[in-house]
């Protein structure tokens, strides 16, 4: 299993991200128990939508940054297909 090693602020900052999601999932929870109109509740999910392409894309950016600069400075050019598949995932 292939693992990640961050450090404790780049830790920190990623969970109070995640943080911050569940707290807005949990919002628009609320407001479906509270019969709230869809167009709020559609308003929201687009929110949690653009936060959650944020926090991929800062994983993605340390991603490239960290293991796969690394990846490449030690020939193991494999990287290249994990990034391929990540892209056509990202763009579905």
């Amino acid at each position: 299993m292939k693992q990640t090693h961050r450090n404790e602020n780049e830790k920190k900052i990623i969970i109070n991200r995640i943080n911050r999601l569940i707290g807005q999932m949990n919002g628009i929870k609320n407001m479906i128990n509270e019969d709230r109109y869809c167009d709020d509740v559609l308003v929201q999910l687009s929110a949690v939508t653009k936060s959650v392409q944020s926090l991929s894309n800062h994983i993605l950016e340390k991603h490239l940054h960290s293991c796969v600069s690394t990846s490449i400075e030690n020939r193991n050019l494999e990287i290249l297909d994990e990034l391929i598949s990540i892209f056509k995932r990202f763009n579905k």
